[in-house]
């Protein structure tokens, strides 16, 4: 994302600059916030213990799609999706994802994403491998009103002690097993 965001800035320096000065929603804003998104959510997974895995901005398929943070641990495997919302307020409820009042198809995106990403690494392994989509948000305010079915939604500041919480599914080596498959680039992009 961060390298989007300086190929545009870079190919449109003086357009850019007017933009952010006019704080006008531009692609090149887009890239850079959601930049920042993954890079504070990446600095709050460091806090995980040697029992965890993660990699980060994983490619999916031939396109531009990619799973912001694929963590493997203890509870399982989760796709990260983070959503930087910083000076909004952000309402989730069982059916939808609010930001300032606008509906947002984050839920599901993010139900999506671990349904694809368990389907690769099942494939990849030769075993059943579940992947849980979490949707992980920045905002100034974030109200949860309701969970949604198969999607969890987690305030960044929150991440870390959230997935230690998760009951363990997988041993060590299962662990460790799923994690040399899913950093092999052709386990996603195939």
């Amino acid at each position: 994302m961060r390298a989007k965001s300086v190929e545009i800035k870079r190919a449109h320096p003086v357009l850019v600059f007017i933009l952010r000065v006019l704080n006008v929603h531009s692609d090149e804003r887009a890239w850079r916030r959601g930049a920042e998104g993954e890079e504070e959510v990446a600095y709050q997974l460091r806090k995980l213990g040697d029992d965890w895995r993660v990699i980060h901005s994983v490619p999916v398929g031939t396109g531009n799609t990619d799973i912001d943070h694929v963590v493997i641990g203890p509870p399982g495997v989760f796709s990260l999706n983070t959503k930087n919302h910083l000076g909004m307020r952000v309402t989730v409820n069982a059916k939808a994802v609010y930001v300032n009042g606008t509906f947002h198809p984050y839920i599901a995106k993010s139900r999506a994403e671990g349904k694809r990403a368990a389907t690769l690494l099942t494939a990849a392994t030769g075993r059943d491998v579940a992947v849980r989509p979490v949707i992980v948000i920045m905002a100034s305010e974030l109200r949860i009103k309701g969970s949604p079915d198969g999607v969890s939604v987690v305030g960044r500041k929150r991440i870390t002690k959230w997935l230690t919480a998760q009951p363990a599914t997988l041993s060590r080596e299962d662990a460790d097993a799923i994690y040399e498959v899913a950093r092999r680039r052709t386990t996603w992009v195939g």
